[in-house]
C-alpha cells in the first residue's frame, strides 16, 4: 500500500495548521461554544499548536478570540472547518468552504440522511460540492475527531460531563457520536489509551476503509477498533481491509444483527445494516476480527496493543486459586484453544522447586499461601517450555503472604523479556483494581475473569493464525 495520497488529505482532521469554528458562539453549552472551548482550552495547555478562528456573524469577539463574521474572511493558513450550525445552512457554507480553499471539514450538524429523502437531498449536494473541489468530509451527523497528543478535540461533550482518556496506540471509529463520546470516557475511567477517536456519523464522504488506509500508515496506531451500523460501499471495505489486516489488526462491532436493531440503524444514522451473516463472513474473509460487545472490543484491544502474537494455540495457565484455574480451563476449551502439555523438564523443575501442596501441571496452582517467588519460577519454566504458546497468569493479590508490588515487578518483567504473550487476570475489588492497573501501566494487559483474559488470547491466536496463512 502507498498511502501517500490518502495521508496527506486527511492530516488535516488531526493536525490542523489553523481550524475555522463555524457557528461558534459564547452561549454556555451550546454545540458551537463546547467546540470552541475545547480548543481554547488545549491551546493554553500548549497542546494545540495551531490557530483557531470563530466563525459567527452576530459576534466580534469571543473570550478574546476575534470573530470572523464570514468563511471568504478566514486567514489564508485555515485547513480545517468544524461546521455546527443548522442544517439547511450547509450547503451553502460548504460552496464558501470550497472558494476560500479549505480542503478538510467536520459537519458536526444533524438533521440529515437520517431524517428522510429531503435530507438525502443536501448530503448529495454537499458531496457534490466536495467532489468537485477536492474537499474531504467527516459526518455529518457526528462528534467529530478527538485527538489528545494535537489537542484536535470537537466532541461537544464538555469536559464537566465527559472524561478524555490519555493517548494510547488504539485508533477508535465509530458511526455513532454518543457511543463514541460514552466510550471516551469509559475508556478514560478504565486507563484505556486512545491515539485518535474518529466519529463519522452519515459519513457521506470519509468512511471506513478511507480511515482503516490512514491508519495502516499512522505510526502510533498499532490496532484499530470500529463500531459499524453498516457499510455503504462493500466493494472498497473488503479491497482496503484485506490489505490493511496483513499490517495491523481491526477490530469490529457491527451493530443492527437483527431485524430491529437493523431498523434502529437506518433511523439512526441512515445506514443499510444489512444481513448479518453477509457482514460475518465478509469479517472472516478480509481477516478482521469482530468483537461481541464493547467490552470484548476494548479488552481485545488491549492485547493487541500490549502482547507480542502467538506462534500457536497452547495455552499454559498460571494461578493462586483452584477455581479461577478451573473457569480459565473452561474458557479455553470454549473459545477454540488447547491446554498446553507441559514439557517434562517444565514439570520436573517445578516440582523440585515447589511445596509438595503446590499443583504442578496446566493450570499450575501456586496455592493461597504462595509468594512471589512461585511466581516466578513458574514463569520461568512456562516461558521456556516448547509447549507453551501464550501465558495466562491469575493473581488473586488478596493471598496474605504475596507482595503485591514485586509479583506486578515479575510479571511485567517475563512479560517484556519472552517472545509469549503473556495476559494477566485480577479478580477482586478495589483494591485488586489498584494493582491491576499497576500491573497495565507496566505493559501487560489485565482482566476481571478468566474467561475475559482466555477470550482475548484467543484473539490474537486467530490474527497470528490468519497472518501465517496469508505468508505460505
Amino acid at each position: 500500500m502507498n498511502g501517500g495520497d490518502i495521508k496527506g488529505q486527511l492530516k488535516p482532521f488531526f493536525e490542523p495548521r489553523a481550524v475555522a469554528i463555524i457557528g461558534a458562539t459564547n452561549k454556555k453549552g451550546k454545540v458551537g461554544n463546547v467546540i470552541f472551548e475545547n480548543f481554547k482550552r488545549n491551546k493554553e495547555k500548549g497542546i494545540f499548536k495551531g490557530n483557531i478562528y470563530p466563525v459567527n456573524p452576530k459576534l466580534d469577539e469571543i473570550e478574546g478570540y476575534k470573530v470572523y463574521h464570514d468563511v471568504s474572511e478566514l486567514p489564508d493558513d485555515t485547513d480545517l472547518a468544524v461546521i455546527a450550525i443548522p442544517a439547511p445552512a450547509v450547503p451553502g457554507t460548504m460552496k464558501k468552504i470550497a472558494e476560500k480553499g479549505i480542503k478538510a471539514v467536520i459537519i458536526i450538524t444533524g438533521g440529515f440522511g437520517e431524517l428522510g429523502e429531503e435530507g438525502k437531498k443536501m448530503e448529495r449536494e454537499i458531496l457534490e460540492i466536495a467532489r468537485a473541489h477536492g474537499i474531504r468530509v467527516i459526518g455529518p451527523n457526528c462528534v467529530g475527531v478527538y485527538v489528545p497528543d494535537t489537542g484536535v478535540d470537537t466532541v461537544f461533550l464538555p469536559e464537566e460531563k465527559m472524561d478524555r482518556p490519555q493517548s494510547g496506540p488504539i485508533a477508535f471509529i465509530s458511526q455513532s457520536g454518543a457511543f463514541a463520546a460514552a466510550m471516551l470516557d469509559w475508556a478514560a475511567m478504565a486507563g484505556i489509551g486512545i491515539g485518535k477517536m474518529v466519529s463519522y456519523g452519515n459519513k457521506i464522504d470519509v468512511d471506513d476503509a478511507d480511515l482503516m488506509e490512514y491508519f495502516a500508515h499512522d505510526d502510533q496506531i498499532k490496532v484499530m477498533t470500529f463500531y459499524i451500523e453498516g457499510v455503504k460501499d462493500g466493494r472498497k471495505f473488503m479491497e482496503v481491509a484485506r490489505k490493511v489486516t496483513k499490517i495491523k489488526p481491526i477490530i469490529a462491532l457491527k451493530s443492527g444483527r437483527t431485524e430491529y436493531g437493523a431498523k434502529a440503524a437506518s433511523s439512526h444514522t441512515g445506514s443499510l445494516a444489512g444481513q448479518d451473516v453477509i457482514y460475518d463472513a465478509v469479517f472472516k474473509q478480509t481477516g478482521i476480527i469482530r468483537a461481541e460487545d464493547f467490552e470484548h472490543m476494548f479488552d481485545l484491544a488491549k492485547a493487541f496493543a500490549k502482547c507480542k502474537l502467538p506462534k500457536g494455540d497452547r495455552i499454559g495457565i498460571i494461578t493462586d486459586g483452584g477455581g479461577a484455574g478451573v473457569m480459565a480451563s473452561d474458557a479455553v476449551a470454549k473459545f477454540g484453544l488447547k491446554l498446553a502439555e507441559l514439557s517434562e523438564e517444565t514439570i520436573k523443575f517445578l516440582r523440585e522447586r515447589f511445596p509438595p501442596h503446590a499443583v504442578v501441571g496446566n493450570p499450575t496452582d501456586v496455592v493461597g499461601d504462595t509468594d512471589v517467588e512461585r511466581y516466578r519460577l513458574a514463569l520461568e519454566a512456562f516461558t521456556k517450555d516448547p509447549n507453551v504458546d501464550a501465558i495466562l497468569v491469575i493473581v488473586l493479590f488478596q493471598v496474605p503472604l504475596l507482595d503485591e508490588e514485586e509479583v506486578i515487578n515479575i510479571i511485567a518483567d517475563y512479560a517484556k523479556k519472552s517472545e509469549k504473550p503473556i495476559v494477566a487476570v485480577a479478580m477482586g475489588g478495589y483494591k485488586t483494581d489498584k494493582y491491576a492497573r499497576m500491573l497495565e501501566e507496566k505493559g501487560v494487559p489485565v482482566y476481571p475473569t478468566p474467561e475475559r483474559g482466555v477470550r482475548a488470547l484467543a484473539g490474537l491466536v486467530r490474527y497470528a493464525k490468519y497472518l501465517r496463512g496469508n505468508e505460505e
